[in-house]
């Protein structure tokens, strides 16, 4: 079926507008790219994305909502884009509400998109991948700084404003990649470890990926539990105040939320955390394997839960708060949840 055009697109969103954007592109055949390209000219403008230029602009919009999601799971969270520092490889928002780690080679696409909204216009920016699909939002608040809006569109801007957006086929998740005869190996690189950031380089030299590590490892490394482990997992740390670092990303962008999670709301499949600055949208029926972790740091022991769907993308990560908090309580809290065995027995 051939594809929609940007007009045809702007007359079926406006018989459609209550429909969320990713779910109303699903239906239409389109990206959430290809959406947003239709409206330039019509409340959306076509802005460089490249992080170096767009997220020290964002840092002077004051509040925001940062959003960073997966095809499974949801972050949202309340804050400044303080302390932007570019790199190579990666680059990193690291505020004290706003963290983010940035792979800037899959920002590809980006607008500035003005809709209208009940209490005055809806801001927001919008950066995509090659394929069109979302890599990082950061929508403006009435607290931000709207007087900026025009400055930044106008430093920005592209100077070709196409409604049609040239994309390139969706990569698939890497499945897992184990090898059960390397696992001694594994092991031993693993018992050696005195960074939690070596994990992936050590994995990588064994021929496996992370999910593959996990699988072939076994306990004490990687022990594979019931997947409600991750609800339960946020509604202890909420009843027991235990601060958490909850990671979600995707390709292009890596989102933190650190600090204590306090209202849990399950939704039929969605289990929610509802706080005032940071909300998580999790589809708890997409976990199909759920490993708790444990990495030797010169530091101490790092332990955390980790979510993955049925196609192997990692979906979240959960690790105990490290800064000026006792790892005690979250270890505990980790080493009691549900093992897949004893709940299968």
């Amino acid at each position: 079926m051939a594809k929609p055009g940007p007009e045809q697109i702007r007359a079926l969103r406006a018989e459609n507008t209550k429909a969320r954007a990713r779910d109303f592109a699903m239906v239409q055949g389109i990206s959430e790219a290809d959406l947003v390209a239709a409206h330039v000219g019509h409340g959306a403008t076509a802005i460089v994305a490249d992080p170096d230029r767009l997220l020290p602009w964002a840092g002077k919009l004051g509040d925001v909502m940062a959003l960073t999601r997966n095809e499974h799971c949801v972050h949202e969270r309340r804050g400044e884009y303080l302390d932007y520092r570019t790199g190579a490889f990666a680059a990193m928002v690291l505020g004290p509400e706003i963290d983010l780690r940035v792979f800037g080679k899959h920002w590809v696409h980006a607008f500035a998109v003005e809709e209208p909204g009940e209490e005055g216009p809806k801001r927001s920016l919008q950066v995509f991948d090659a394929a069109g699909d979302a890599v990082h939002k950061i929508h403006l608040k009435p607290q931000s700084n709207h007087a900026l809006w025009g400055d930044l569109i106008a430093n920005m801007r592209l100077p070709e404003q196409a409604q049609a957006l040239d994309l390139t086929a969706r990569k698939p998740v890497e499945a897992a990649k184990a090898d059960a005869a390397r696992a001694p190996a594994l092991r031993r690189a693993w018992d050696a470890m005195t960074d939690t950031h070596q994990f992936l380089g050590l994995v990588k030299e064994q021929g496996m990926n992370r999910l593959g590590a996990y699988r072939v490892a076994g306990a004490p490394y990687a022990e594979r539990l019931d997947p409600q482990a991750v609800t339960l997992t946020l509604e202890r740390a909420a009843e027991g105040g235990i601060p958490v670092m909850i990671f979600v990303g995707n390709a292009g962008c890596i989102q933190i939320h650190g600090g204590k999670v306090e209202k849990i709301v399950p939704m039929g499949p969605w289990i929610n955390v509802m706080d005032p600055r940071f909300n998580l949208h999790l589809r708890a029926d997409r976990l199909a394997e759920v490993y708790r972790v444990w990495k030797p740091t010169r530091t101490g022991d790092v332990y955390s839960i980790e979510g993955f769907a049925a196609d192997g993308e990692l979906i979240l990560q959960i690790f105990g708060y490290r800064k000026d908090t006792p790892a005690e309580p979250w270890n505990a809290l980790t080493a009691a949840l549900p093992r897949l065995e004893e709940v299968t027995a």
